[in-house]
């Protein structure tokens, strides 16, 4: 299997590789999820924000965002992840999170990093070393739990 990953902030992003991500983020959040929410947000667009993306095929198969500390937690982040339906059960999310986990150990070293998971990933998330760090909550309509990954 031929991947390709590319790491970028806002402004390298070409615009068919914005398109992509918000196609991608639409399709399975919005449609497949039947979660109406505001899909487009500042964190997309702030300077220290690293998109992370893997193609195979020349097709975005798999999307994350890592967020500086204090965007949405107190530590830094990582949001909107994403694997489309064609690409899931490959091991594609298991190298979108160490990926995205790397990527926030090198910009934010000094960081704790916190995700908002939906409650059915609890166990894939437990599995990359997140615990959880907040009773369930819904958002959007979907349940969610808080998890923080584990000193290594």
């Amino acid at each position: 299997m031929m991947l390709e990953i590319k790491i970028k902030p806002f402004s390298e992003l070409s615009t068919m590789e914005f398109y992509q991500i918000s196609k991608l983020r639409i399709d399975v959040f919005v449609v497949e999820q039947q979660c109406p929410y505001h899909e487009l947000d500042d964190h997309d667009i702030d300077d220290t924000t690293q998109h992370v993306m893997i193609y195979k095929a020349q097709q975005l198969i798999a999307y994350a965002r890592c967020l500086k500390p204090t965007a949405t937690f107190s530590g830094a982040a990582i949001g909107r992840v994403v694997v489309s339906d064609t690409a899931r059960g490959q091991g594609i999310a298991n190298i979108l999170m160490n990926k995205a986990i790397e990527q926030v150990h090198l910009r934010w070293p000094q960081s704790e990093l916190y995700i908002s998971a939906q409650s059915y990933l609890l166990t894939f998330y437990t599995h990359l070393g997140f615990e959880l760090c907040s009773e369930p909550y819904l958002e959007d309509g979907i349940a969610h739990q808080d998890m923080k990954l584990k000193k290594r």
